[in-house]
């Protein structure tokens, strides 16, 4: 499943992959393959990227009902 709120919330602060990437210490390809929902990232990373995005983990990661 696309995570397309993340992606939002990336955009929000008008950040690239790369920005992203260098904020939560993963590469650019590892936040691209979470977007398209092609990785699930561990826990720990979840919350370093809400964190950098300022954003709850049910922002970015828990499914809409």
């Amino acid at each position: 499943m696309k995570n397309l709120k993340m992606k939002a919330a990336r955009a929000g602060k008008d950040w690239s992959q790369q920005e992203l990437a260098n904020q939560v210490g993963v590469s650019r390809q590892t936040i691209s393959a979470i977007e398209k929902g092609n990785y699930n990232p561990s826990v720990d990373l979840c919350i370093k990227i809400c964190q950098a995005l300022d954003k709850t983990l049910n922002d970015l990661f828990w499914p809409d009902s």
